[in-house]
């Protein structure tokens, strides 16, 4: 669909890219005061433990300490981190501080003082006498344990999700449609095997961090590092057990999140010490605690059973999906459903039948949370390695086969909630991304000499575009003094670009310049409700409430104007200037209807509009990557990237495109560096960058990332989401690479030069 666009679809230019260029104060830790009492929190050295005493009286005589709080202290009702829109389908299975630990890292006693150095000198004071109970690591073996993370009798789950806490389920479910096994009988060919995807870190630049002190009217202020200012400020009131309504929480400039900050990880801790102490708190997570102490991804095994006739048709598909949600429930029941949910409906062309499965386990381990794809990351990297073996099988093609079978505009998807493609544009994404990454020239494994072969992978991605029926998004629009507009949101920004994009949509709307739209958010207390950035939901969902809030106004500044002009409201129209009469004999300016509704008025210039989506339409990407793997060294050096998504509208190509190339990037990462394991004690190996390896711009080669648009009906200008789907093609891509380079297949991840030359020795 042609749209003749003036702000969408342009490159503007981030509306805080200045102050972050030039290194203004805009983080939490730059725009609080440096006088607040430091926090921090003594941790579990053992994995699973009830603590039997613990004495503190030697540690509060330290000067400068203010307070030490152990679980004694704390409110005795559970509740849940997870940032997700209430009744959560988390289990509330917190508390504050508790008598059981359950990981290597759990909090013990949160301890305020005056300076750094105080608190690190009374946390070595403390006394801890712990009973060691055997801890469940090993996630297989975790459900019906007769070792319970969760024994205690005020656990509880708030949504029908399959929770049991005394078989250590957080979440089980099974669907399907149609008759799986009686399709597999009639296969040709049956694809069968378990993939492994660790716990990997989301590793943003700014730690998590917050600042909280007690305002005027004598409510909680919390300043904090978060996605979800809405949802932050109901977890901080269940944990401290106080009402809402006393609790305020905005959010400066986020120094990336990536899912991580939908999770209330330091929140609570400060939160605590200001409400007992009334003092001012500030809590900064160090490096090694967001390693062992944060939200990483949920570790999944996938299980996938493909069956295809022999001409490359995908009949049916069964995927059982184990996930690890350690120690805690936060965002378990939810991310486990996407790693069937969006990895099969890809494949909705030919398919029969289908059946998804999943169980969702407690271990003493470090809970898990949000983290860019969010479990469809997992179900991708199965499944596409799967489909990759298929063609390889049949002697095919990659790209011909998913041919055969992907999904297309129009098609119903039974494995998507049974909606509706509107809006798809994979076949052409792929044969884009053929072109641009010249697959012909560079999929055949070429002998480069010296141990050295150079070959290509590639996988296909979809995600989705919001928490249909869920998310809501709003928008304030406000008409200023001077006829500048004010947006207000709830959303957050995490540096993605979403004030800037909400203001190209407001500019759209309002036939103005960006420059006109002023950016405010977010604030609990002078926002509109919004469920946060997250599921991919910011574009499409609080997009399409700035859409329906600018065409309010735009009506109300019709009304004001035609006041004005001694004239009915059907004679005038709105226009980017202002308003003026359809017989062009008289207009008003933006300046002088702003003037007007501040004196002898009763028409608001100001319009909030909430929006929620019955659907989630999904983009989809096509990746293509070329290495070069020295079989001496089992080195893989990415050589070039291709990516070709369909977002819909790009409301930004520059800020869609960068989006992109970090996703790709942390893809990479995902599957060739980061790895985590746990010592036999259940204490994490990998607590610092010098351990825990991400990709650096010397390790991602040359990416190229191109848009083969859609229009979705029922986003804002046609838009879909970008924010996630970008992570999901590279490990299928690179796993199916290094196959093609050493004859062996690698399902689990990381795949690391160590593991690639021990296959090479098994040949």
């Amino acid at each position: 669909m042609t749209q003749n666009l003036k702000s969408v679809g342009k490159p503007v230019r981030k509306k805080d890219a200045m102050q972050l260029l030039l290194g203004k104060p805009v983080y939490v830790d730059d725009i609080t005061p440096t006088d607040a009492l430091v926090v921090k929190v003594l941790r579990s050295p053992y994995a699973h433990a009830l603590i039997k005493d613990i004495k503190v009286d030697t540690a509060l005589k330290v000067p400068g300490i203010e307070a030490i709080y152990t679980y004694k202290d704390v409110p005795q009702k559970r509740f849940t981190m997870a940032g997700q829109t209430y009744p959560e389908a988390s289990p509330y299975d917190r508390l504050l501080l508790d008598e059981r630990v359950r990981f290597v890292g759990d909090a013990v006693a949160i301890v305020a003082g005056e300076t750094e150095k105080a608190v690190d000198q009374a946390m070595k004071l403390i006394k801890v006498t712990y009973q060691v109970l055997e801890p469940v690591l090993d996630f297989r073996r975790a459900k019906d344990n007769p070792i319970l993370v969760h024994p205690e009798d005020n656990w509880r789950s708030l949504c029908p999700v399959g929770a049991d806490n005394r078989r250590n389920l957080c979440a089980s479910e099974v669907s399907g449609d149609g008759d799986v096994e009686a399709v597999f009988d009639d296969c040709d060919e049956i694809v069968e095997h378990t993939y492994h995807v660790r716990a990997c870190q989301q590793a943003m630049m700014e730690t998590f961090r917050t600042y909280t002190e007690i305002d005027r009217y004598g409510r909680l202020h919390v300043i904090s590092s978060t996605q979800i200012v809405f949802h932050c400020r109901r977890i901080i009131a269940n944990a401290l057990d106080i009402p809402k309504s006393m609790v305020r929480v905005e959010k400066p400039r986020i120094g990336g999140g990536f899912g991580a900050k939908q999770t209330v990880v330091s929140e609570v801790y400060p939160a605590f010490v200001t409400w007992k102490t009334k003092r001012p708190a500030k809590m900064i997570y160090t490096r090694t605690e967001c390693q062992i102490a944060a939200s990483p991804r949920h570790e999944m095994e996938v299980r996938v059973k493909l069956g295809a006739s022999k001409e490359g048709r995908i009949r049916a598909l069964d995927i059982y999906t184990l996930s690890n949600t350690g120690a805690f429930g936060e965002h378990g029941p939810t991310t486990v459903g996407l790693s069937g949910h969006k990895s099969i409906p890809l494949y909705t062309g030919g398919l029969e039948a289908y059946r998804f499965g999943y169980d969702v386990v407690y271990t003493n381990v470090q809970s898990a949370g949000a983290y860019r794809g969010y479990g469809a990351t997992q179900g991708l990297f199965a499944l596409e390695s799967a489909v990759n073996e298929l063609a390889d099988r049949l002697n095919m093609d990659p790209i011909a086969l998913r041919e055969k079978n992907i999904v297309r505009e129009g098609m119903v998807m039974p494995a998507y909630y049974g909606e509706t493609t509107n809006a798809c544009a994979l076949d052409r994404c792929m044969a884009k991304c053929r072109e641009l990454f010249h697959w012909d020239e560079k999929a055949p494994v070429r002998d480069m000499g010296n141990g050295k072969v150079r070959t290509a992978g590639m996988a296909l991605a979809m995600q989705g575009s919001c928490i249909s029926g869920v998310d809501v998004g709003s928008a304030t629009m406000k008409l200023g003094d001077e006829g500048f507009y004010n947006l207000m949101i709830g959303a957050a920004d995490m540096g993605t670009g979403c004030d800037t994009i909400l203001a190209q949509m407001a500019a759209e709307c309002m036939e103005c310049s960006v420059d006109d739209i002023e950016v405010f958010g977010a604030d609990t207390d002078a926002s509109p409700y919004d469920s946060g950035s997250y599921a991919s939901s910011t574009t499409y969902v609080t997009g399409k409430a700035v859409e329906l809030a600018c065409e309010e106004l735009k009506e109300n500044m019709c009304k004001i104007a035609a006041g004005m002009m001694d004239c009915d409201v059907s004679e005038v129209e709105f226009y980017g200037g202002g308003v003026r009469k359809l017989d062009g004999s008289n207009f008003v300016s933006r300046f002088d209807i702003a003037s007007k509704s501040m004196m002898f008025n009763n028409i608001a210039a100001q319009t909030t509009a909430t929006h929620c989506s019955p659907v989630s339409p999904p983009p989809y990407m096509a990746g293509m990557v070329e290495i070069e793997l020295d079989k001496e060294t089992g080195k893989v050096d990415i050589l070039d990237y291709v990516a070709v998504i369909d977002c819909g509208t790009p409301i930004n190509p520059n800020l869609a495109r960068i989006q992109a190339e970090g996703g790709i990037v942390q893809g990479i990462g995902m599957a060739l560096y980061e790895n985590v394991t746990y010592l036999p004690s259940g204490r994490i190996a990998e607590n610092s960058f010098m351990q825990y390896k991400i990709p650096t711009r010397l390790d991602m080669g040359h990416l190229q990332v191109d848009f083969e648009s859609s229009y979705e009906p029922t986003g804002p200008f046609g838009a879909k989401s970008i924010g996630e789907i970008v992570i999901n093609t590279p490990a299928p891509a690179l796993a199916h690479a290094i196959y093609k380079a050493t004859g062996r297949w690698h399902r689990t991840l990381p795949i690391t030069p160590e593991k690639i030359l021990m296959g090479l020795a098994d040949e």
